[in-house]
């Protein structure tokens, strides 16, 4: 491919992903908002929630006179919709609400990755919650992150086994998805709040993904700390490389502007692996004609221009374009590019991509090969989560795997060593190899079969003349070693 018609393809992506640099402008006219009523609403709240209305005068919304009644108003015909005051208002403010005034973001959040959450959730680990914990727990937990579906007692007042819930995937009474106060603030509406790495953090932290504490020990989270004053947050302008340069945060990275390229509220655009599985693989974009989107692995077939497809919900879309994944690399590029050296960005991306694939021919592809033939054989029972081996397997994978995973993506080398091939490979020869040698000899023969012939695994498979030498130095496999 010429290298014109590969900047002519990256402009369309990038065209077909365009909103503006800066945030859109309200196109609505004042006029509709500043709703009368609304200032019954503040004498009230003045004296019964002081600290909303504290948070709203402060707000870029308090400002501009965009009081409680402009958001909270509703037809009686909704399904929450409650007669309060002698107003009739709904207690969740949706997207579909914000979108009434901020329609460009509404449109990007709509088909976005996050919107989507309840969805990906129930497809990766739908056993988890309800097996190895309880609803009481996946409500206060899950969903507060992912999102619930809020539903609406007969009185019309809000299920408490469903809400408050800001899960950022929450299926709101009026049938959107989302929740703009997940990043936001629910009465502060901050976009310097949004734009901070904790308001990602409070959910990207953990386990499940350790993004926190990634973030923190890597060189951006270090000067992000120190030179936090100089990130410009506030600032209606957030280009990076024009309007700061001190550091970033996950919103430079995955959503903001940088140089041609622009912002948006789709946080799963421009990153080409996924990381948080089995296996890693690359991911392409599927766009559709109806503007939603969806993520299509390396390994899945290509659907033609034109072909329908599901998407994350189930229901089917014509598609519109295939975005593959190193168009995704290069949007992410262009970010680096606005404070790194090009050769720095691509060796960086190199050692990235080295620690992925390392991953995934020692550990990932081995071991779920062996969990896929056990099941096969019977020799694991098909309920999850039930033999020791199982909760070894998750672990192996999910939390070791994704900590080195995350580290490598983010430049955290203690995260990607020692919190996580390390521990990976603990995990693996310690663990989870004795556990599938104790099912008998046919597991034992899964082992010979998916490992002997991996040079990874050489040091294991073909004796002792092949392992690195350095027993004095690990006080193992040496008797005489100072304790």
């Amino acid at each position: 491919m010429s290298a014109p018609l590969r900047a002519c393809l990256a402009l369309l992506f990038l065209s077909l992903l365009a909103p503006p640099l800066l945030a859109a402008k309200v196109k609505l006219d004042p006029s509709h908002w500043g709703l009368e009523g609304g200032e019954e609403c503040v004498k009230c709240h003045s004296k019964t929630s002081a600290g909303i209305v504290l948070q709203w005068r402060d707000s870029a919304h308090g400002k501009e006179n965009v009081n409680c009644l402009d958001c909270h108003q509703a037809d009686a015909a909704e399904v929450d919709a409650i007669e309060h005051e002698g107003f009739t208002i709904a207690t969740i403010v949706s997207p579909k609400d914000c979108g009434r005034c901020h329609e460009q973001e509404e449109k990007q959040n709509s088909s976005s990755v996050h919107v989507n959450a309840i969805d990906l959730l129930g497809r990766a680990h739908p056993f988890l919650a309800q097996d190895l914990g309880g609803q009481a727990a996946a409500d206060a937990s899950c969903a507060q992150c992912h999102g619930a579906k809020v539903e609406v007692r007969g009185d019309g007042s809000l299920d408490p086994a469903t809400w408050p819930n800001s899960g950022i995937g929450r299926i709101n009474p009026d049938g959107s998805k989302g929740s703009c106060s997940a990043c936001h603030g629910r009465h502060s509406f901050s976009k310097a709040q949004a734009r901070q790495p904790e308001a990602c953090t409070v959910c990207h932290q953990g386990l499940d993904s350790p993004d926190k504490e990634v973030f923190e020990a890597s060189p951006h989270g270090r000067a992000y700390a120190s030179q936090k004053d100089k990130m410009n947050l506030d600032s209606d302008s957030w280009v990076a490389g024009k309007d700061y340069a001190a550091s970033a945060t996950c919103v430079t990275c995955h959503m903001g502007a940088a140089g041609k390229l622009p912002s948006g509220h789709d946080v799963g655009l421009r990153s080409a692996w996924k990381l948080n599985r089995p296996v890693s693989e690359q991911q392409h974009l599927v766009l559709f004609e109806d503007g939603d989107k969806r993520t299509l692995l390396a390994s899945e077939p290509k659907p033609a221009r034109g072909a329908m497809m599901p998407k994350y919900d189930g229901t089917e879309a014509k598609v519109k374009l295939l975005v593959p994944a190193d168009r995704r690399r290069k949007a992410m590029t262009q970010v680096c590019l606005e404070c790194h050296a090009k050769n720095t960005i691509e060796g960086f991306m190199q050692q990235f991509d080295s620690v992925i694939e390392l991953y995934n021919a020692k550990f990932g592809r081995p071991a779920q090969a062996i969990m896929a033939d056990l099941y096969e054989q019977g020799l694991l029972s098909p309920a999850p989560f039930d033999e020791p081996l199982e909760l070894t397997y998750w672990r192996l994978w999910h939390d070791e795997g994704v900590r080195a995973r995350h580290g490598a993506a983010m430049m955290s080398p203690e995260h990607t060593g020692w919190q996580g091939m390390h521990q990976l490979g603990q995990n693996f020869y310690g663990q989870f190899l004795p556990q599938v040698r104790a099912l008998g000899k046919a597991a034992e023969a899964l082992i010979q079969q998916h490992l002997q012939d991996r040079p990874e695994h050489a040091w294991l498979t073909q004796g002792a003349d092949t392992q690195t030498p350095a027993p004095e130095v690990l006080g193992v496999g040496n008797r005489d070693a100072e304790p």
